[in-house]
């Protein structure tokens, strides 16, 4: 194979348009630079003239040399598309330049490797990984350092990809004895690397690893008093990962190891005390390990609990105390946020509801946090108590975090633990230990409810007042705190309990939301979003000053926490519905939402979250916004129209940048609201509109983008409810995409889609009526993607019990077509169904399973048992389907009385009680 050379003219170019991209002022220039280097891409040798820059041309300053090691890096891909030669050649080049004695470019080349390595592999490339080993043993120390940087950085990107085979050895079974023996390296940074490069191959159960795993452990009981905090933060960690990955290890030893890491979550350098605080998140997170760390609480909360306290390096970043309403944010301030995207789903009398939407909560320092009901994964991601000004997980979000899980598993007894030092801390007379103990009362909320709810007559008063503390995070954390509790203050015991702690709560947080310092405001903004959702038609009486409140709050606002009111007037809306109607509540609340409607421009982000909150208001609003209703539709209307175009565009031009779907999704969602609203007011306005609201949303069926189309079958299935006069001329078209859509196995990302879908169907099956020939055509086509969803193991809940009801809908209307395939999925429906709570859409369900029951009897016999659970699960059933379960039942008994009572007597008690007592059967 000849071997690769650079040409002369080729590599002056590339050369001179590096050079070029050192001069920053001049921003065309660094246009014209990126387009040429984006060029340079599909030159098939491009990486071999940037590697030979690197390598071969000492000439060159070192800051060009670095620039083209950077690209290098960046275009690393280009490799595996490359002829042989150049692959050769910039492999060898790589190593060469990490040989040099310049630190930055060996540094530069160490990048280099880390990145081909990942690219290609160590089994593609094993003559890196020997090469990097065997340095571990250069007479130079920084050149030993220098590998053992690289090796640690794959051993942490990719340590599956390191413990291969090669050539019948696996490189592991050297490197492993290796790692262990320079754990003892005289040099500190030696040996951290050692620790680290070990620690990373526990998470993947490496066998190499596991052959000499108490060797592993013994050396790090040896590190673990060593003086060099590197070390000992690894210390900690691989212990963290041994507690996660192979628990039983530790056990024989974890008395002494507790009380290792109870000393290092105190260590004086706080990366160290991060990770060993880690190791008790962990531990409470392991439902198996409970026995093991209950003995361990009295010593590890309180230890928790002082990690709680903010350090100085927090407060000197913080700017606390200032009075800062007035001064505008950074834009590098406001973080990217998630909208749209509604997807149906159902309430269950398990509690487990399947959320209707996504909101954003800031949570204990204003970070955001998307609820997520359908989220079963206990692991705690720590994203509830992020600072919003600092990215970085640290000690006390860590504590926190630690606490909340101890109080999910252990409750009163984590309370009885520490009932004494927080109560110190409620009351101390330093504001910094003040602020710490309601941080973890907070904290402890959801775990140590029932336990703290007889304190809580005297906590929710003493944090009332704790809102007129004259320390901003004082203010800031106990509105957080309050939002927790706030399930606790809306519900209607009695009007003492609403005077005493529901009406002072809701006053002490709407101040707190026209707070003077941002910081407070947006706590307080987001704990009175949670308030309005859990007190929901509670807040009615008190409309007139929450609506002032907030429409005050549009004025005094900045950037980032608009953002966030946007969300509580949303949820306001959602929460109170038809009352905010009154005439006075929406002269007060709409004037504002118009005002900043007009501001913003088409192409501006803050449009979207203000179109979902004006989604929600529609809805609420419904005849009343009617006189508000042509610039919305309008404008909604061209946000459909021109991102389409834009995406048209972008698919016909793949190098454009794609364009964003948030404007596309929340006009759609805005457009859905407007239906719930106003229904078939907007007949003229859809019938005016240009292109045509129905063609337009044809085209969004069949988006690429899995939200687009979410949200636009969501938008069908409002329309059918309530314009279907206006939708019906286009159901041939919609019919055909929404069958496809249809997915007994969809990919994560469509499984909302496919959830839409799903719902709209049945919709649209009960508008179209009794034995309608034109839905009559689809009913098969249907069905048969329907039942498989249904039928699915692995299809979410949700997506179950939307297939469900549209099979029972369309079966309503069209008995004699569905009803032979009964016996494929009776027991799945039932089983779907039976937990969700009695709605009309339940109700409409039920009415078509039976009569699939009545055109089939024999179709539901082997799935009696389940179908009469689904009939008694019943709380209120309607009076016509009460009367269906009591002529199915007793049709069934009379059908054949001996198979019945066969199968009854078998039936749980609870069940054949219920059947008698209701049904006489």
């Amino acid at each position: 194979m000849a071997s690769w050379a650079p040409q002369q003219a080729g590599l002056h170019e590339i050369l001179q348009t590096i050079h070029e991209s050192t001069d920053t002022n001049n921003a065309e220039v660094q246009r014209t630079i990126t387009l040429k280097l984006n060029n340079f891409t599909k030159v098939p040798d491009y990486i071999a003239y940037l590697s030979y820059i690197l390598a071969y041309m000492p000439q060159e300053e070192e800051r060009i040399r670095t620039i083209a090691g950077y690209l290098l890096k960046n275009n690393a891909r280009i490799i595996l598309r490359s002829p042989p030669e150049v692959a050769v050649f910039v492999k060898a080049s790589i190593l060469q330049a990490f040989n040099e004695s310049s630190v930055m470019i060996r540094n530069t080349a160490g990048q280099d490797i880390v990145a081909f390595l990942g690219i290609l592999e160590p089994r593609n490339w094993p003559e890196c990984l020997q090469h990097l080993v065997q340095t571990l043993d250069a007479p130079s120390e920084d050149q030993q350092e220098a590998a053992f940087n690289v090796l640690e950085k794959a051993c942490e990107d990719y340590p599956r990809k390191m413990d291969i085979e090669i050539a019948g050895t696996r490189p592991l079974d050297f490197m492993i004895p290796k790692f262990l023996m320079l754990a003892e390296h005289h040099s500190a940074k030696m040996r951290a690397h050692a620790i680290a490069c070990l620690s990373y191959f526990v998470p993947v159960g490496s066998q190499s690893l596991y052959a000499h795993i108490d060797n592993f452990i013994a050396t790090l009981f040896k590190r673990a008093s060593d003086d060099d905090p590197a070390v000992r933060r690894h210390v900690c960690q691989s212990l963290v990962l041994l507690l996660a990955s192979r628990p039983e290890k530790l056990m024989p030893e974890m008395n002494n190891v507790a009380e290792y890491m109870l000393y290092s979550t105190r260590d004086k350098n706080e990366v160290v005390a991060l990770e060993a605080c880690e190791f008790w998140l962990t531990f409470a997170e392991d439902p198996d390990l409970s026995t093991h760390l209950q003995p361990l609480l009295p010593k590890v909360a309180p230890v928790l609990l002082e990690c709680m306290v903010y350090g100085e390096d927090d407060l000197l970043w913080l700017d606390s105390d200032a009075d800062d309403s007035a001064i505008p944010d950074k834009e590098t301030d406001i973080k990217p946020r998630h909208y749209g995207q509604k997807s149906h789903g159902y309430s269950h009398e398990s509690g487990a509801d399947v959320s209707e939407e996504n909101r954003t909560r800031v949570g204990a320092y204003g970070e955001e946090i998307a609820d997520d009901e359908d989220d079963e994964d206990e692991d705690y991601d720590g994203d509830d108590f992020d600072d919003e000004m600092s990215t970085e997980w640290n000690l006390r979000k860590c504590a926190a975090a630690a606490l909340d899980v101890l109080a999910v598993r252990f409750g009163a007894d984590l309370l009885n633990v520490l009932l004494a030092p927080l109560k110190e801390k409620l009351w101390s007379s330093e504001w910094l230990q003040r602020e710490s103990g309601i941080l973890a009362l907070g904290a402890m909320a959801e775990g140590c409810i029932d336990a703290i709810e007889p304190h809580l007559p005297t906590l929710i008063p003493y944090l009332i007042n704790m809102l007129n503390d004259p320390k901003p995070l004082v203010r800031s954390i106990t509105c957080w705190t309050l939002g927790r509790y706030a399930s606790w203050c809306t519900q209607p015991i009695s009007p003492e309990h609403k005077i005493q702690f529901f009406v002072p709560t809701l006053e002490g947080l709407l101040r707190m939301v026209l707070d003077n310092n941002k910081r407070v405001q947006e706590a307080g903004c987001s704990a009175f979003a949670t308030l309005e959702e859990d007190a929901g038609p509670e807040l009615i009486p008190y409309l007139e000053p929450v609506l002032k409140n907030l429409v005050f709050a549009f004025e005094k606002y900045q950037h980032k926490n608009m953002l966030i009111l946007y969300d509580a007037v949303g949820t306001l809306a959602d929460a109170v519905g038809p009352a905010l109607q009154i005439p006075a509540y929406v002269d007060i609340l709409m004037p504002p939402l118009l005002k900043r409607w007009e501001k913003l421009k088409n192409s501006d982000e803050d449009l979207v979250p203000l179109l979902e909150c004006l989604s929600s208001v529609t809805i609420a609003i419904g005849p009343a916004f009617l006189p508000y209703v042509t610039p919305i539709f309008e404008r909604c209307m061209s946000l459909v129209h021109s991102s389409l175009l834009n995406y048209q565009a972008y698919q016909q031009n793949p190098d454009l940048d794609e364009p964003d779907r948030s404007f596309l999704v929340v006009a759609l969602d805005l457009l859905s609201g407007l239906t719930q609203g106003l229904g078939m007011a907007l007949d003229p306005y859809i019938n005016a509109s240009s292109p045509n609201l129905l063609d337009l949303l044809t085209v969004c069926l069949k988006h690429p983008q899995a939200p687009v189309r979410q949200s636009a079958y969501a938008l069908v299935g409002d329309l059918a409810m309530h314009c279907f006069p206006l939708l019906r001329p286009k159901m041939s078209q919609i019919m055909q995409e929404l069958v496809v859509q249809l997915d007994p196995e969809p990919k994560v990302e469509f499984i909302s889609a496919c959830n839409n879908a799903a719902w709209s169907v049945g919709e649209v099956a009960l508008r179209y009526g009794t034995d309608d020939p034109e839905f009559a055509q689809w009913v098969q086509p249907l069905i048969t993607r329907l039942i498989p969803i249904l039928l699915h193991p692995k299809a979410p809940r949700s997506l179950h019990e939307n297939a469900a009801v549209s099979i029972g809908r369309i079966g309503l209307m069209h008995p004699s077509i569905v009803a032979p395939h009964l016996n494929e999925f009776a027991q799945a429906w039932c089983q779907a169904l039976h937990d969700i709570r009695d709605n009309e859409e339940k109700d409409s369900a039920f009415r078509g399973l039976c009569q699939l029951v009545q055109v089939n009897p024999a179709g539901i016999w082997k799935s009696l048992l389940w179908f009469c659970n689904a009939i008694v699960r019943w709380q209120n059933p309607s009076q016509g389907l009460n009367h269906a379960f009591s002529e199915i039942l007793r049709g069934l008994k009379e059908w054949d009385p001996s198979a019945w009572n066969a199968q009854v007597t078998t039936f749980p008690q609870g069940i054949q009680v219920r059947l008698h007592e209701r049904y006489g059967v």
